[in-house]
């Protein structure tokens, strides 16, 4: 299927947002996710359906100051 992650076309053949986390090499990864502009915690990825032009963005945490 095809999704939006960061602003960048993808195909994706995951069907769950943690799928395509992994799909995408962030499965390990500690970020935090938005679906179509919706947090979406860690604990809810694997049941976070996704379809066709949904829109992912993935942040990482930032240090300093």
């Amino acid at each position: 299927m095809k999704i939006e992650v960061n602003g960048e076309a993808r195909d994706v053949t995951g069907t769950t947002l943690a799928e395509a986390l992994a799909e995408l090499g962030w499965a390990e990864a500690r970020v935090a996710t938005a679906l179509n502009g919706d947090f979406v915690p860690k604990a809810a990825r694997g049941e976070t359906a996704l379809k066709d032009g949904d829109r992912l963005e993935v942040l990482a945490p930032m240090q300093g100051g």
